[in-house]
């Protein structure tokens, strides 16, 4: 039968062997997206049974990339990250002349920077030690034009802030009027391709960070000087599950908001800076005791701890949720 098929094949004019040739490469491309669809509509689909794990015990929003959080009652849960209208997660960030980003790598004192939103969550007051409050209206910067701005080597819209703000990050961070600008997100969904869907406005990996108080207090009893669950810069830390369960939670549920497991959280020297001092720790803590046992060896150097969600079912989260893992 093959042969006959063959046969016949090498029978017909060129022309119309390509066209055959081109009619079964389509159609076996046709089935190659058909299949990827089907296995990522599998891979998203939720579980039918959860366990209950334990609840929601803070949560936090981090406006400004780098700079201070605002610990808050209730979230709504976007595709861009936690928000309550432009208390939004890491809309803000700080760069250099250059539009190059400035992180509290650099600078440890920016995570003393504290943002505070007023009632309608529209204008935003930044306070810092030393320095007067200054104060940004939001509204205003969807009226700017935007540029081009740069995170992880991905193109990002943003629109600058202004030469006031400029200058007070300026005078704090370098103590002069000029160097820095403090640039804003403006869209509503995020323009990145890195983690496909789930790398938010310009978090460094993903719209949503899960922490477990138990793990911190785990890693206390290794540590000479104690550290706090912000030091690890979550945005919920959910109460009652044993030490590092989460590694292995692949969906979450907060309430109704499900979330799905994207990559566990890789820690760098950030984590050494002291969210109350503004100052990196000059023993390389708790980084390092983290590298002497929670370094995984498809991940390098770099040790786990948190995990990345991205989400799945939006909803409301607030303090109190019960979690829920799958």
């Amino acid at each position: 039968m093959l042969s006959k098929l063959v046969e016949e094949f090498n029978g017909l004019s060129p022309s119309r062997q390509a066209l055959l040739v081109a009619a079964g490469v389509g159609t076996v491309a046709v089935g190659a997206v058909g299949a990827y669809q089907i296995k990522k509509r599998i891979e998203n689909t939720p579980p039918k049974i959860w366990r209950r794990a334990g609840e929601i015990n803070e949560i936090y929003v981090f406006p400004i990339k780098s700079c201070a959080p605002i610990r808050i009652s209730r979230v709504n849960c976007s595709d861009l990250g936690p928000q309550r209208n432009m208390l939004r997660d890491r809309i803000f960030m700080v760069t250099n002349l250059e539009g190059k980003w400035v992180t509290a790598r650099q600078k440890p004192k920016m995570v003393l920077i504290q943002p505070q939103f007023d009632d309608g969550f529209k204008q935003m007051t930044l306070s810092a030690p030393g320095m007067d409050d200054i104060t940004i209206q939001i509204g205003r910067l969807f009226e700017q034009q935007s540029i081009k701005g740069v995170v992880w080597g991905e193109t990002v819209p943003t629109v600058d802030c202004g030469d006031e703000v400029a200058k007070w990050l300026s005078t704090y961070l370098l103590d002069k009027p000029e160097g820095y600008r403090l640039m804003f997100y403006p869209l509503d969904k995020t323009s990145r391709k890195r983690s496909d869907e789930d790398t938010g406005a310009l978090q460094d990996e993903t719209s949503y960070m899960l922490f477990n108080t138990a793990t911190v207090e785990d890693l206390n009893t290794r540590l000479d000087q104690k550290v706090s669950v912000l030091q690890f810069r979550p945005n919920f830390v959910v109460k009652g599950p044993p030490a590092y369960a989460e590694d292995d939670w692949r969906w979450v549920k907060i309430g109704s908001t499900v979330f799905k497991y994207v990559k566990p959280c890789l820690r760098c020297v950030f984590t050494n800076i002291d969210p109350q001092k503004g100052t990196s720790s000059a023993e390389g803590q708790p980084l390092k005791t983290l590298k002497s046992y929670r370094r995984k060896p498809e991940f390098g150097e770099s040790p786990a701890f948190g995990i990345h969600l991205g989400l799945r079912i939006p909803g409301d989260v607030s303090l109190g949720d019960p979690v829920y893992y799958g």
